[in-house]
């Protein structure tokens, strides 16, 4: 395993202990409202704290962009961590969140790790290497249609600004395959589809720290990921669609003409 995915291992699952010994005493944490639907707990700043010196004690040097306390200088290398990914699910004891840390070198992404304490579920990716759910190899899935397929997608649940075209995307998609799942955790979204427990997903409005690890992720396990244009600036956006290559065109086929001008 390459040394820095070995520390990002070592650091989710360091954060994934603090996650889990917080969840029987969630009354008592401190919660805060960063924006409309945005929450953050004294959980998250604590988790994200453990990551980041475990990080900077490999890597003095490396940059760091983490959910709660920005941007942190440094050189090429540039570590993308969210130390609780699904803190409105965790806040309400649903058991679906997770730790997302990645790493891009010139921005590029060459490490991803995604780790679920609760069913202490590693998902880990480098470039060129494929992607691994607990040292087994996972691909996404192949499926031809979209008849039978279960997709996974995020509401735009912290403004209004896209919701009626994300409401088209919706009835497009969900009157042509099997079932639609909101789970509340992008990061898990993203790993299940990799894993092929999802056969696509598609979401508006996503963060960075929120899909690094996963699109690497879909990437080594033989999927396609874009923005709403077809193309890479899913960072940018935040907008995406993941899957298989035919999944990816054929959800790409329904939702892109409910896709304004904004969303581009």
């Amino acid at each position: 395993m390459h040394p820095m995915l070995n520390t990002a291992v070592r650091a989710a699952r360091s954060a994934g202990d603090i996650i889990v010994r917080s969840s029987d005493s969630i009354g008592q944490l401190r919660i805060d409202q960063k924006g409309r639907n945005d929450y953050a707990s004294e959980v998250d700043r604590s988790a994200e704290r453990e990551i980041i010196q475990i990080i900077k004690s490999a890597y003095p040097d490396h940059a760091i962009l983490a959910e709660e306390s920005g941007a942190h200088q440094g050189n090429d290398y540039v570590w993308v961590i969210d130390p609780l990914d699904g803190t409105t699910n965790f806040l309400h004891g649903f058991p679906q969140y997770a730790v997302s840390i990645a790493m891009k070198h010139k921005g590029k992404l060459e490490i991803g790790v995604i780790y679920d304490p609760l069913r202490d579920e590693l998902f880990t990716a480098e470039r060129g290497g494929g992607a691994m759910l607990n040292n087994r190899r996972i691909r996404v899935t192949q499926p031809t249609s979209l008849k039978g397929a279960l997709l996974g997608t995020g509401f735009p649940f912290k403004t209004d600004e896209h919701l009626n075209a994300y409401v088209g995307m919706f009835k497009a998609l969900t009157t042509q395959c099997a079932g639609i799942r909101r789970a509340g955790a992008a990061a898990l979204d993203l790993a299940y589809v990799a894993a092929g427990r999802l056969d696509g997903f598609w979401e508006i409005g996503v963060m960075e720290w929120d899909m690094a690890a996963g699109i690497l992720l879909i990437k080594e396990a033989g999927g396609v990921v874009t923005d709403f244009s077809f193309n890479d600036k899913y960072m940018e956006s935040g907008n995406v669609i993941a899957g298989s290559p035919k999944m990816h065109q054929l959800m790409y086929q329904l939702i892109e003409p409910h896709v304004t001008d904004k969303l581009k």
